[in-house]
């Protein structure tokens, strides 16, 4: 019998023990799931091109498959300041010299591959970190962004999850929505109904 992702959770704290970080109890545990195994899945994708296969087009009008890895790589980065922010209390997200004047998608679409590879998984690694080590208070916060924008940080899990499996598919090595886990599949068919219905 397969166990729920709660009874998995549960075994697997009880197996760690309590010195082991967890994600907070009203931490949304489904998103960040979804936001997680797309991250695997894209890594998955990106380590099948050789350092070559990184400047094909990707299916981005105008984009290599660089831009489409820095791209990912500066979302989380950006993600995981607004989550930073909620963690530290802060109702703002920040952006430090000198990251400000480097976080752009052609920038990061120059680097040597090697540094490209590094920077996507750097940056989602810090995002995971931010998320497991966000306590249930931060969950509730809504920061606002460097554009301007409010934005619930109990989104950002859903935000990355659907970025990330969209943009594997960008990559245009293989990947497909076919590959999308079904709740994703079905929250991406239920907002596009809304849209559909609303323009």
């Amino acid at each position: 019998m397969a166990l729920s992702l709660e009874e998995a959770r549960r075994e697997l704290q009880e197996r760690q023990g309590l010195g082991a970080r967890y994600d907070a109890l009203q931490a949304p545990h489904a998103d960040l799931a979804l936001a997680r195994l797309g991250a695997a899945y894209f890594a998955r994708k990106l380590n099948e091109m050789s350092d070559a296969d990184l400047a094909l087009p990707s299916r981005v009008a105008g984009w290599s498959r660089r831009h489409v890895v820095a791209h990912v790589a500066y979302q989380a980065r950006g993600l995981a300041r607004l989550v930073e922010a909620a963690r530290q209390g802060r109702g703002a997200e920040r952006l430090e010299e000198p990251e400000a004047q480097i976080e752009e998608v052609d920038f990061g679409a120059s680097l040597p591959a090697h540094a490209l590879r590094y920077l996507f998984h750097h940056a989602q690694i810090h995002l995971n970190v931010e998320w497991r080590d966000l306590q249930d208070v931060g969950w509730r916060a809504s920061i606002e962004s460097l554009q301007g924008r409010l934005v619930p940080i109990r989104e950002t899990p859903w935000i990355r999850a659907r970025a990330i499996w969209q943009a594997a598919v960008q990559l245009d090595n293989g990947a497909s929505s076919h590959h999308f886990p079904q709740a994703l599949s079905q929250r991406l068919g239920a907002k596009a109904g809304v849209d559909a219905l609303s323009s």
